[in-house]
């Protein structure tokens, strides 16, 4: 249990590592110290905020000596926001502390080692998020409605007047939204508003835990129209979002290079980084090898992201997706696309006892993008597919690294390389690729 102290502890101290939330890493006294701001390579004085049995929290206090790789962060917000938690690292050491973690969790927790680093896939570092949720809130202390992101470590809505990582179009956002719903009847009754922007439109769906009245629709449709958005009110559960304006145009992102367009809705699941995703598919279909007559397994496939740009390389691509809209829209994708050797499967890939009969053919090649716990069911069914070359794309080195270690020791497949990718610049969170072979 952990024990707020009162008193000042003040300490100096170097830095010697950057730990998985982006804390700097010191030792006190043979005592483990983690030190919210602080960067790998710095002399810092710091005060302990929390003892525990095992290591204790501190807070920055003055920097000594400062590391090389220290930036001015960008964003006005930045330390109160917890948005982001590395904007003051440069955005290559951010890379590289991200890939020593791959590598360290993929020989730690799987044992297993890279014969291959794969060059990082990097991005613009400002202005690239196209997905969010903002919460929304009417504070009555301070008699006014905040939009954003939670503050750092605590449940607060943060007072943000605009987010940096977010597409330049949007970067007001929470400015905006705050001064929209203050005007609002249903001020109180608006938590939170998602946000998804395509190549040329954009959507905003407002959840409401009240009817609006005509005169709130009204301020939203002006909103909408004033900024360029398409506006969508959700009053319960996703299969409650609806057009605020009926017949709204279609959200859509293209794949440069394989002549793909994709169209979503705006609670759909797309990948937050339109550069990095171009770039990651790219990279996902030219490590799979492909030469043109081969039969691919698309995993996790959502709208058909990879499958659909697979289906241009390869002679047939099964793509097995667990939401049921999702296998809709991916199979409508691919008719919009004139793809015909693309089959989309709904099934629950963590049951493998509920799988079809796409689970029981061959398979030239995989593909799977699973969520943060990673694929364990499905790695061990790889054997029955015999795949001569696995890809595997990760959110989580963690999960990656355990299943790493079961294709390897349990399949006798070979990591022939892995690298991460810069899908959220400024943030702790690591992206990845890993790539498999079989035996021949």
């Amino acid at each position: 249990m952990a024990r707020e102290l009162n008193s000042a502890d003040l300490k100096e101290a170097d830095v010697v590592a950057l730990s998985h939330d982006g804390r700097g890493v010191a030792r006190v006294d043979g005592k483990v110290v983690f030190v919210a701001d602080a960067l790998p390579g710095e002399r810092v004085v710091l005060r302990v905020t929390k003892r525990r049995r095992q290591m204790d929290e501190a807070r920055l206090v003055d920097i000594l000596v400062p590391s090389p790789d220290r930036v001015a962060p960008k964003c006005a917000h930045f330390g109160v926001c917890g948005g982001c938690s590395l904007q003051h690292l440069a955005p290559a050491a951010q890379l590289a502390a991200k890939q020593a973690q791959l590598l360290e969790d993929l020989e730690r927790i799987g044992r297993v080692r890279p014969q291959r680093i794969l060059e990082p896939l990097r991005g613009r570092s400002w202005g690239y998020r196209r997905r969010a949720r903002l919460g929304v809130r009417f504070v009555h202390k301070k008699g006014r409605v905040l939009a954003g992101f939670r503050e750092r470590e605590k449940p607060y809505l943060a007072d943000l007047r605009r987010c940096e990582v977010l597409v330049d179009e949007l970067a007001t956002l929470p400015a905006d939204l705050a001064a929209l719903v203050e005007t609002l009847s249903v001020r109180e009754h608006v938590p939170q508003v998602e946000v998804a922007a395509g190549d040329d439109a954009a959507a905003l769906v407002f959840r409401v835990m009240k009817p609006p009245s005509p005169e709130d629709c009204a301020k939203l449709e002006a909103f909408g129209q004033s900024r360029g958005v398409q506006v969508f009110l959700q009053t319960g559960g996703l299969d409650t979002i609806r057009p605020l304006i009926a017949s709204p145009a279609p959200l859509r992102y293209a794949i440069e290079g394989f002549g793909v367009e994709i169209e979503f809705g705006p609670s759909d699941f797309i990948q937050v980084n339109r550069d990095i995703n171009t770039a990651m598919v790219a990279a996902a279909v030219a490590e799979l090898g492909l030469e043109g007559g081969e039969s691919v397994l698309d995993l996790f496939c959502g709208l058909g992201n990879f499958t659909l740009p697979l289906a241009r390389r390869a002679a047939r691509v099964v793509g097995v997706e667990g939401d049921e809209g999702l296998v809709e829209r991916g199979r409508a994708n691919a008719a919009k696309n004139g793809i015909d050797n693309a089959a989309f499967h709904a099934a629950n890939l963590f049951e493998p006892k509920g799988w079809g009969a796409w689970a029981a053919g061959r398979y030239d090649r995989v593909l799977l993008d699973p969520p943060r716990a990673g694929a364990r069911e499905i790695v061990e069914r790889m054997a029955h597919w015999s795949p001569r070359r696995v890809v595997y794309i990760s959110c989580h080195p963690g999960s990656l690294a355990r299943d790493a270690g079961i294709l390897a020791e349990a399949l006798g497949y070979t990591l022939i390389a892995a690298g991460v990718m810069d899908m959220f610049p400024h943030t702790t969170h690591v992206e990845s690729m890993a790539v498999f072979e079989g035996r021949a």
